[in-house]
């Protein structure tokens, strides 16, 4: 049976961004976590080792697979922050045409630092991917 690796733990988020070694990344993290904490109204919380997450929801695939996910997180990762939005949604492209200096992959977007991008986008990118997360996995 496939074990999810991505779990909500009682690690404290405040430690984990206390030992990133870059002190401009570490500086970030907690701008992140204001943002993150303010625009959702969620307690930060680690998922895995390395991923800060806000809120949660179940999803089940139709192949049966199913879990627990944050609905928007970050990580303060050595190259670069990666950003964690639902991808489902159309509008998270037109946002991100506004958002500033980033790249994407395939379900992240990376910035180099807080001071490349407009944070009234990040915001909405925030609320969109909530809003978007919550319609399709609806709590009981």
């Amino acid at each position: 049976m496939y074990e999810l690796k991505t779990k909500e733990t009682d690690r404290s988020v405040i430690e984990f961004i206390e030992n990133v070694d870059n002190p401009k990344k570490r500086e970030d993290a907690y701008k992140l976590l204001d943002i993150f904490t303010e625009t959702t109204g969620f307690e930060a919380k680690m998922w895995g080792p390395s991923i800060i997450g806000f809120g949660s929801y179940h999803y089940k695939y139709e192949t049966g697979h199913e879990g627990d996910a944050p609905l928007v997180g970050f990580s303060p990762r050595k190259a670069k922050h990666s950003l964690y939005f639902a991808t489902g949604d159309d509008r998270r492209g037109e946002l991100l045409k506004d958002f500033g200096k980033h790249t994407t992959g395939k379900a992240c977007v990376y910035i180099n630092k807080v001071a490349d991008i407009e944070i009234d986008v990040l915001k909405a990118l925030i609320n969109q991917s909530v809003e978007f997360l919550q319609g399709l996995y609806p709590s009981k």
